[in-house]
């Protein structure tokens, strides 16, 4: 079940490393992430569930309801995949996620956000999308996602860098 799951994270992975978008808000930030994971899934013929009831009920005193997830999937061909996608590190997404691990379900988080992320605890597989963010003159929090190719790599010294000459190898000794 294991080399299931890595592929299965690897899958949504490679997908969600294709989404792009501007000046995002932290709340489509993460529809936009779960309505790909939904697209995902549809796409591998899957029966998709968007806020689909947990095994893990909600703390008092709303404990007579369950939790939700934010999507869950049925699989003909293995166990239910299940995904939680978050901004931030949460200790109960990571309880919920667990609890469907222990009722036999493959739990996926997507953590999104500038790249400081914490591994989860085992068996839960975290997929991670990375995305800058910017305040906007009004103070508002935006976030973008460009394609890999139009990144700017980061800064890393203010002097500019100059040509470089090759160099035959092997390296004359020192001293001649």
């Amino acid at each position: 079940m294991a080399d299931d799951a890595e592929r299965v994270a690897a899958s949504l992975a490679v997908r969600l490393d294709a989404v792009t978008f501007t000046d995002l808000t932290v709340d489509q930030v993460t529809a936009r992430l779960i309505d790909e994971v939904v697209h995902w899934a549809g796409e591998r013929g899957w029966r998709v569930y968007r806020r689909a009831p947990s095994v893990v009920p909600l703390p008092p005193p709303m404990s007579d309801r369950q939790s939700v997830l934010d999507v869950a999937c049925a699989r003909p061909d293995g166990p239910p995949v299940v995904v939680e996608v978050d901004h931030g590190t949460r200790r109960r997404t990571w309880d919920k996620l667990i609890a469907e691990a222990d009722a036999g379900r493959v739990p996926l988080w997507v953590r999104w956000g500038a790249g400081r992320f914490t591994a989860p605890p085992p068996p839960i597989l975290m997929v991670t999308c990375e995305v800058s963010g910017r305040t906007d003159p009004a103070g508002a929090r935006l976030h973008t996602r460009l394609p890999r190719a139009d990144m700017q790599p980061p800064a890393h010294s203010a002097g500019r860098v100059g040509e470089a000459s090759p160099v035959e190898l092997p390296l004359p000794p020192s001293g001649s």
